[in-house]
């Protein structure tokens, strides 16, 4: 499905994404070395035996891009400008390997962009579950949005 045009959203509206996505170690370790974050509770298996979880933890910022890339096909697909910004980027559970997170968005707010006439501001609340429910990452997104050709 092909992203929606700024007209096309409206306050309160919700999506809950069919795609979701099983997390492998594979992901965190790509993830973690591209970014070059050598954090051992991501990386180290003996060294997360020894911590609270006792196995490495998923990179959250793996986390936070897959569960804004997961709501991009409902969303945002071609029709965005742009991202302006993430906030309120939350981690209220651990994400580990074998973990199969879901996403829910809403529109939070909807305003006309002063700087640019032709797009509009789209603001996205995401949130992401584990198979089990629980939350595991919730942020609210900026996003420049094209309007509709008049």
């Amino acid at each position: 499905m092909a992203g929606l045009y700024f007209e096309q959203f409206q306050v309160g509206q919700r999506f809950r994404h069919d795609v979701r996505r099983t997390v492998t170690e594979a992901d965190n370790v790509f993830f973690s070395c591209l970014t070059m974050n050598p954090a051992a509770i991501h990386l180290d298996a003996e060294y997360a035996k020894s911590t609270e979880f006792g196995r490495p933890l998923i990179n959250s910022a793996f986390t936070l891009g897959l569960m804004v890339g997961i709501s991009v096909g409902d969303t945002t697909h071609g029709t965005t400008v742009g991202n302006l910004g993430w906030d309120e980027v939350r981690f209220p559970g651990p994400v580990f390997a074998g973990d199969t997170l879901r996403v829910e968005s809403e529109v939070l707010e909807l305003r006309d962009s002063r700087s640019r006439p032709k797009n509009g501001i789209v603001v996205f609340g995401h949130r992401a579950y584990n198979q089990r429910g629980e939350l595991v990452a919730s942020c609210r997104r900026v996003a420049l949005m094209l309007r509709q050709a008049a």
